[in-house]
């Protein structure tokens, strides 16, 4: 695939015709299944990458996160958006710095400068994040599994599970802050379809309302995806599912690297044969779940990333006053055009 040359296309004239891109764009690169190399004839064709402000967002009255271009799965970050991403250690970000040289199609002087420096980013906080996505992406299989294994009245015992553990992160919060809670508990099911379901008592008092809005929201999106694999089409499905499974191991990969060597390596040239596998289905079972094998290599990720976040020597956050000092010399850039 000559991705300079479909970069150059009709269909990617935006990224010479808007205002914010063209020679504003400090890298774009390859994401997705190409970033990794675990693109099959399947994969979509993803482009990455982040772009200055606009003078402005740093001295006016506009703002800017990011362009998007839904036909060609395009996402441009604007840099100030990006550098908050990179220093929570968000994986999708972390990933952009990563690349091959030759996965890049745009890169200029302070976009070098930025992988060069992406080191600065990297913190303990790693573990949390690339963490949290691994964690999503098991629940994922978890529940699909589930959802063709077991009674409904097991399966809604899972669901009930999956959603209190997403809903972790909202507990740790507000633990203290709001007087009252939720209460979720199983018990005989009203839906006659259903033999038991999950029942909610919601009292809260003095709660923002945008947060309640995400606590429903976190409650809302576990259950549509479980029941959305209850529609399966089997093939399509065990190949997202299979798909999940690869993106579980390798975010496993990529926490350890960070943890262990201070790196971002997003290509897995040296672990393609596994995740390729993997993604092929080689470790799924004929009723869809999945081989003993793939759960043991799991365990064993977990055991190696356990062990890495104990001897990191990644700082518990990333020195803020030196991303500072980078921020304002790109904004300043941003700005005069001139590099200090």
């Amino acid at each position: 695939m000559n991705f300079v040359k479909l970069m150059q296309s009709e269909e990617y004239d935006f990224l010479r015709t808007n205002e914010r891109l063209g020679n504003r764009i400090m890298l774009l690169g390859l994401g997705g299944s190409y970033a990794y190399g675990t693109n099959n004839e399947n994969s979509d064709i993803d482009f990455r990458g982040v772009t200055l402000q606009m003078p402005s967002d740093l001295l006016g009255l506009t703002e800017f996160d990011q362009y998007e271009d839904d036909k060609t799965d395009t996402v441009i970050y604007g840099f100030n958006k990006l550098v908050k991403l990179l220093v929570e250690c968000n994986p999708n970000t972390c990933e952009m710095l990563g690349l091959d040289d030759d996965q890049y199609l745009i890169m200029s002087e302070l976009g070098q400068e930025l992988k060069d420096n992406s080191h600065m980013f990297l913190s303990k906080r790693a573990i949390k994040t690339f963490g949290g996505y691994a964690d999503s992406q098991l629940r994922r299989l978890q529940n699909a599994i589930a959802r063709d294994s077991l009674l409904q009245s097991e399966r809604e015992k899972h669901i009930l599970k999956s959603v209190m553990h997403a809903l972790d992160d909202v507990n740790r919060r507000y633990y203290g802050k709001t007087e009252g809670g939720l209460k979720l508990y199983i018990d005989k099911a009203e839906n006659p379809e259903f033999d038991t379901e999950i029942f909610v008592d919601a009292n809260y008092e003095h709660f923002p309302l945008r947060d309640y809005e995400d606590v429903w929201g976190v409650m809302r999106s576990v259950v549509r995806d479980y029941d959305k694999l209850g529609k399966r089409n089997k093939k399509k499905d065990d190949n997202h599912l299979n798909k999940h499974a690869m993106h579980l191991i390798r975010l496993f990969m990529m926490a350890i690297d960070i943890l262990e060597k201070g790196e971002i390596i997003t290509h897995r040239t040296n672990d393609l044969d596994t995740l390729l596998a993997i993604r092929r289905g080689d470790f799924m079972e004929a009723d869809g779940s999945y081989s003993p094998a793939f759960f043991e290599m799991l365990d064993e990720y977990e055991r190696k990333l356990d062990e890495a976040a104990k001897k990191t020597t990644l700082p518990d956050n990333p020195d803020m006053e030196k991303v500072e000092r980078f921020v304002e010399r790109v904004n300043r850039y941003a700005v005069t055009g001139e590099l200090t």
